[in-house]
């Protein structure tokens, strides 16, 4: 036997010792990089979760701002409705030199040259109300204060609701309701219009127009009788026997309401009331509202200078049946035609000073009707213009206010609308409005309430009439439909 080599011994430990070492490095480096992954994914997670958060965060807010750009457009809305009267009394004597009656005035169809100010970017913005309707008006916002939205806007409608037909008609008493099936016979009886009842719906039901408006009437009164639209009838009550099932019959049975309508899409659930029916008469186009025929809100009498041609003309067949603008396209054309340019040439101001102009120009006199009947129209026969001007207005109560309010993002737009149909008809002038809480009794236009003291910085005390006080008629009208999308 020979003697162990003392020199490979070593160089064997050695190789031993650089593979253990080897081995134990690559162990390290793989939980070093199996660390490093479970770090990456977790970072990334959290990466993820904080960004979706703070995205989510943001858009609230945003959504919130947005809200109240909109609330905001809706007040200025109410108080520039409430000035009218105030604008209207320092034109007066121009309309009493004239003798006539000062009408309403439309100041808000021109609210984006008034709230211009209010809306603008920045002072020097040229969009929407910014330096280009300033310096047409010769203003320098640059002088103001608190003006503008930086990083927002609004976009503003105010649509007048008494220029459309209010089926809540159907709610009130007998005599309305014969107005309201007036007015719908005379929208729905132009010959155009034959092909949508000769159809249809989607539950494979024909409705013609006395069955469709007796539907319109019959959801909103509170009796269980049908009301007979066929106006034929001179003598009697309109009614038609009891009510039908057709609801009951429905797959998704439901009862008819009986009570005043709430909104436009309770329409959809009425008889009759179709896609079709719906696009034509109700609402033609959802982003013009002013195109809107057909309301559920309204004092009930139709304003003459503000309704457009086609419910001026469903009105006018109401009281004239049997007008030739009634029977023959041709001069219902020509009706629509002259009521189109005359506004046109007014550029907005009221035509008529009283309901009494009114029908004076559609008889062919006073200023209007040699006009018209220069258009070639024939002069209008009313059944009773006495009873015709009951039914036409020359001045507003009931407006909706559609307000959009939009904050700027990164890369984005937050938008929230509102809806809000506010009604002035008991709302006092500026300057005068009574019971208020915090009114000083003493204060010019404030007169308070009893048991309404005004407590310390400026909040009316507790007492016997403060709800009376809080519920007292606002000057910026009453909020009747609030609506946020």
């Amino acid at each position: 036997m020979t003697a162990a080599d003392p020199r490979g011994t070593t160089a064997r430990a050695l190789a031993r010792k650089r593979k253990k070492r080897a081995k134990e490095r690559g162990i390290a480096l793989v939980m070093v990089m199996g660390a490093i992954a479970i770090l990456t994914v977790m970072l990334a997670e959290f990466q993820d979760e904080t960004s979706a958060e703070l995205a989510a965060a943001t858009s609230q807010r945003d959504a919130v701002q947005a809200e109240y750009i909109a609330r905001s457009a809706v007040n200025l809305s109410r108080l520039l409705i409430a000035s009218e009267p105030t604008i209207r009394k320092a034109i007066a004597p121009l309309f009493m030199m004239m003798k006539k009656t000062p009408p309403q005035l439309p100041v808000w169809e021109f609210h984006e040259r008034i709230l211009f100010a209010f809306n603008s970017l920045q002072a020097s913005d040229d969009g929407p109300g910014g330096s280009a309707v300033a310096s047409s008006l010769g203003v320098d916002l640059n002088q103001g204060k608190n003006l503008g939205m930086p990083g927002g806007r609004f976009e503003l409608s105010i649509i007048d609701e008494d220029s459309k037909i209010n089926v809540n008609l159907g709610a009130a008493n007998e005599f309305a309701h014969i107005r309201l099936a007036q007015e719908l016979m005379g929208l729905t009886a132009q010959p155009q219009y034959a092909p949508l009842f000769e159809q249809k719906d989607g539950t494979g039901q024909f409705h013609d127009r006395y069955s469709t408006c007796q539907a319109l009437i019959d959801w909103a009164d509170s009796d269980e009788q049908a009301f007979n639209c066929d106006l034929t009838q001179t003598s009697g009550p309109q009614q038609g026997g009891v009510e039908d099932a057709y609801y009951q019959l429905l797959p998704k049975p439901y009862r008819r309401k009986n009570a005043p309508y709430d909104s436009l899409e309770e329409l959809h659930m009425v008889k009759g009331v179709h896609e079709d029916f719906w696009s034509t008469f109700i609402d033609p186009d959802p982003k013009e509202p002013r195109k809107r025929v057909i309301t559920v809100w309204g004092q009930g009498a139709i304003n003459v200078n503000t309704a457009n041609a086609q419910t001026l003309l469903a009105v006018v067949c109401a009281g004239a049946p049997a007008a030739e603008i009634c029977t023959l396209p041709e001069q219902a054309q020509t009706f629509l035609m002259g009521v189109t340019m005359a506004r046109g040439v007014t550029m907005g101001a009221p035509l008529f000073g009283s309901p009494r102009d009114f029908v004076s120009a559609l008889t062919g006199q006073g200023q209007l009707g040699p006009l018209l009947a220069g258009f070639g129209m024939k002069p209008v026969v009313f059944r009773s213009p006495a009873d015709f001007q009951k039914s036409i207005t020359t001045e507003s109560k009931m407006f909706s206010i559609y307000a959009v309010g939009v904050k700027k993002g990164y890369r984005r737009e937050t938008r929230v609308r509102v809806h809000a149909v506010v009604d002035f008809r008991a709302a006092p002038a500026i300057g005068a409005t009574p019971g208020l809480p915090g009114a000083t009794p003493g204060l010019p236009g404030a007169t308070g309430l009893p048991g309404s003291t005004p407590a310390a910085g400026g909040a009316a005390a507790a007492g016997p009439n403060a709800i009376a006080a809080a519920n007292a008629p606002s000057t910026g009208g009453q909020v009747v439909y609030f609506r946020l999308e």
